[in-house]
């Protein structure tokens, strides 16, 4: 049976009020939710970059349209009982009020919480100047305080995944989103744990950070000994599981053998996590 939407985002609220630092996976369809909430995560979060590829399209650059990702979150959110975050991009468009409507329509389809983020998606000017980005922030802070549950609204300063390492505007960003109200503050791609703990250290708010991007790779536990809240994955798990099956393809198309099978997972350990077509 499903929890109410209310009940699940008071759950979402709870495990960023607990000590120490949780971890939020990203399943990309209704079959590695399910695997990852049966392993005991107690949290989800959509990947636009997931969804992109099982769409067989490239991340980025409205890869995704809006219904696209209301639709997917929603298939998520029924997949579970457990809360679900979505990776809403920087809300489908440049205005603040179509960040306020996507998270409108976000907490319409069962989320208990989504990210807009300063990333324009457009190559020429790749981060919104700063007050735009305010603007939008703040609008979807009021959009998310109108829905009848806690939403939780995190806002994402993009610039370190942009080719723009100014900690010290990564920050301030963080700083204005915080005081227009965001409930989770994220930076992707801080480059070690020092610039991790100094963001966690210049704000209040709980701090998301995502590990399996390329370079460094850090511990739950010295994660949360630098001030992180939640840790997020990213497309990161489902480019693990498209790298075996471009390996396992690579084999067969490439030497013409089958050794793949014997590393791949087998039924009996997969059907725990699945329901029956009627369930």
């Amino acid at each position: 049976m499903q929890p109410s939407q209310a009940d699940k985002a008071k759950k979402f609220h709870a495990l960023h009020e607990r000590a120490g630092a949780f971890v939020i996976p990203n399943p990309w369809d209704v079959g590695t939710a399910r695997i990852l909430a049966g392993l005991g995560f107690e949290a989800l979060a959509t990947t636009s970059a997931g969804l992109a590829f099982t769409l067989g399209r490239r991340d980025g650059e409205g890869a995704v349209t809006r219904d696209e990702a209301l639709e997917h979150a929603r298939a998520m959110v029924e997949a579970t009982p457990l809360p679900v975050s979505a990776d809403l991009e920087n809300g489908f468009g440049d205005a603040p009020e179509a960040a306020a409507e996507t998270i409108r329509l976000a907490a319409g389809v069962g989320l208990a919480g989504a990210s807009i983020e300063d990333a324009s998606g457009d190559p020429a000017r790749p981060i919104y100047e700063f007050s735009h980005a305010l603007e939008r922030v703040t609008a979807a802070v009021e959009a998310a305080r109108s829905a009848p549950f806690s939403f939780t609204l995190t806002a994402r300063a993009e610039s370190f995944l942009f080719g723009r390492p100014d900690l010290d505007d990564t920050i301030r960003r963080l700083q204005a989103f915080e005081a227009a109200g965001a409930d989770v503050l994220y930076a992707p791609g801080l480059p070690d744990l020092e610039a991790i703990r100094t963001v966690c250290g210049s704000v209040t708010r709980p701090v998301n950070v995502v590990m399996g991007l390329t370079g460094a790779s850090f511990s739950v536990e010295e994660l949360a000994a630098a001030g992180v809240k939640r840790i997020s994955l990213g497309s990161a798990l489902s480019r693990a599981a498209l790298g075996a099956f471009l390996s396992a393809a690579r084999e067969i198309a490439e030497r013409g053998t089958f050794s793949f099978a014997g590393s791949a997972v087998s039924f009996s350990d997969l059907d725990p996590f699945m329901r029956g077509r009627n369930d």
